[in-house]
């Protein structure tokens, strides 16, 4: 019996080959721990210099829920929300992970997955001029993805008029970036890491969902991360004793272009998925420039394509018809695409 055909998410293989053979090299080095060790300073020394940051402070850590719910609650104060698109993940598929450190999520409409920089403008001016705000939450932070939950971008236009509209108001532009890799190495867009150093305040660099076992890598491009940030990480149970593990995923993802060359792979995947699709008459929800792709299927189609292929639900369209996610990775084969396209 054949396995069925893997394309729920971009997770489901463990780590680069390369990865695996640079950690079974390393295993019996003797290292300081917590990230305090060479291969930790020499990947964050490689992110500064992709990103065009030479002042900028990295530090990683293990997942993307972890890392949001850190980063948030180290910068902002006790009375300050953080300001999300309301189909962003720390709003939608997070448990509650910001509300549980004290700071309320604040949403905004969505436009396939993005804030409208003029919508959270004229949010911005309406809780100042608002008498009472002072009996409410201040917005302290705005969080956006890069891809969104529904792999589109943001242009580079769009992310300078969101950190104009942030520096204006005094607050943080965070990205989190658990698929930037397959955002930045898309055909589509125009935005670079030195773009997102440029326009915000902290972003992450995805590992998890980009080649590595584990790890996120925080980056505040300015020299701004917030004061004792190590020990705010601790307090959250997110600082790593084996921080070695971490660093040297990094180390190798960012050496001879490893992250970007693995991330244009699954970009090649997703276009030959569309094609497929398109060929076999398919519809999408909305066209995604990267490595998810939401297509529409009759809800009779789904169950009959369920007993071989596993994907994601992502919403129902109508009494008779379902949107569902298909992702690829830096790991998909072009072989396993081809076998899906046959069973369309």
């Amino acid at each position: 019996m054949k396995e069925r055909l893997f394309f729920e998410n971009d997770y489901a293989e463990g780590a680069h080959e390369k990865i695996l053979q640079r950690l079974a090299q390393t295993n019996e080095e003797q290292l300081p721990g917590y990230g305090s060790d060479g291969y930790c300073s020499r990947a964050a020394e490689k992110i500064r210099a992709a990103c065009g940051c030479p002042e900028g402070q990295v530090m990683f850590l293990v997942g993307g829920t972890q890392t949001n719910a850190v980063v948030i609650d180290a910068m902002l104060k006790s009375y300050e929300g953080v300001v999300s698109p309301q189909t962003g993940h720390v709003n939608q598929h997070e448990a509650g992970a910001i509300e549980y450190t004290g700071h309320k999520v604040l949403s905004l409409p969505q436009h396939e997955g993005k804030i409208a920089a003029e919508e959270l403008e004229t949010f911005l001016q309406g809780f100042w001029q608002d008498e009472n705000h002072e009996h409410m939450v201040f917005p302290g932070m705005v969080y956006i993805s890069h891809p969104t939950e529904y792999g589109t971008l943001y242009s580079r236009a769009e992310l300078e008029k969101l950190s104009e509209i942030c520096g204006r108001f005094h607050i943080p532009l965070y990205m989190d970036g658990a698929r930037l890799g397959y955002g930045l190495m898309s055909p589509e867009t125009d935005v670079t890491l030195s773009d997102i150093a440029r326009c915000c305040d902290v972003f992450y660099i995805g590992g998890t969902k980009v080649g590595a076992l584990c790890g996120e890598a925080v980056v505040f491009p300015k020299n701004n991360m917030p004061p004792h940030f190590l020990t705010v990480v601790k307090q959250h149970g997110a600082l790593l004793a084996k921080g070695r593990l971490l660093g040297l995923q990094f180390d190798v993802l960012f050496t001879d272009d490893l992250y970007f060359q693995i991330s244009s792979h699954a970009i090649r995947m997703a276009e030959l998925l569309k094609e497929g699709f398109r060929r076999k008459g398919y519809s999408f929800f909305l066209d995604s420039p990267t490595n998810q792709q939401f297509i529409i299927l009759e809800n009779s189609k789904m169950e009959e394509l369920k007993k071989e292929v596993v994907f994601s639900f992502w919403e129902k369209l109508d009494e008779s018809h379902t949107v569902v996610r298909f992702a690829t990775s830096w790991a998909t084969k072009e072989e396993e695409i081809h076998r899906l396209v046959e069973l369309l």
